[in-house]
């Protein structure tokens, strides 16, 4: 009887537990993980050269990825990747943006434009200074002594030709139409050595100066005036070659 009833009792127990474990409520499996977000857009512009003369072009070369949408600032809309030739008026920053569904991103290139150099002037030769620079000297009506009023012209004379102590030259003595022509050349060899003579007290070689006389052989102006006249007195400096 023992036995019996702790098998009823077994029985019994068990018949509860699983009715216990039929009403037991089933529980849900747990969700999917979200998708990753979308990946951010990058974006890379470089100008070469970066630095050009005005008028010059330059090269913008650029890459992005991740992105739907791409443009430069003063181009426009661009594919994602590429290359265009640009010729910037002045010092330009150039800006890509990138746009994606990851959000947005930029780049920037900055190219300087410098102005162009000025030609180069070919320098003056010593015979183009020297017919610039050296100044003859005007003399009086019938004299040969250099005047105060063209102490300057003497000065300048004797500083140029200090610096260019290789030049040689000749130093020709002139006169107006009056007088003969006797007289007038002697009074030209006097205008031509007073000038030579101030030149090697200012310190020039005597060695460099000649000097020769051409009276009113050789008039500079012919008209028959004092203005004219006072053009042909003159000692006049003149290159050897």
């Amino acid at each position: 009887m023992q036995r019996r009833l702790r098998f009823t009792m077994l029985v019994f127990a068990l018949g509860a537990i699983m009715m216990l474990g039929a009403c037991k409520k089933k529980v849900a499996p747990p969700p999917p993980p979200p998708p990753p977000p979308p990946a951010a857009p990058t974006a890379s512009l470089t100008a070469n050269p970066n630095t050009v003369e005005k008028g010059q072009s330059t090269t913008l070369t650029w890459q992005t990825s991740n992105a739907t949408d791409a443009s430069i600032d003063g181009i426009g809309a661009v594919q994602p990747n590429g290359s265009q030739s640009v010729t910037p008026a002045d010092s330009t920053t150039y800006t890509l943006t990138a746009k994606g569904a990851g959000g947005t991103q930029q780049a920037t290139a900055r190219v300087t434009v410098t102005s162009a150099a000025p030609p180069t002037q070919p320098s003056a030769t010593e015979e183009e200074l020297f017919s610039q620079t050296v100044k003859d000297i005007y003399f009086d009506y019938d004299k040969s002594d250099i005047n105060a009023d063209q102490q300057s012209s003497m000065q300048g004379d004797v500083e140029f030709l200090k610096q260019h102590p290789n030049i040689a030259f000749t130093v020709e003595g002139h006169c107006d139409e009056r007088g003969s022509t006797e007289y007038n050349l002697a009074l030209g060899d006097s205008r031509a050595n007073s000038v030579r003579n101030a030149l090697v007290q200012g310190g020039i070689s005597a060695d460099h100066v000649k000097t020769i006389s051409y009276g009113k052989e050789k008039p500079f102006c012919t008209e028959s005036n004092e203005q004219c006249w006072q053009q042909n007195r003159r000692g006049h400096f003149v290159y050897q070659k």
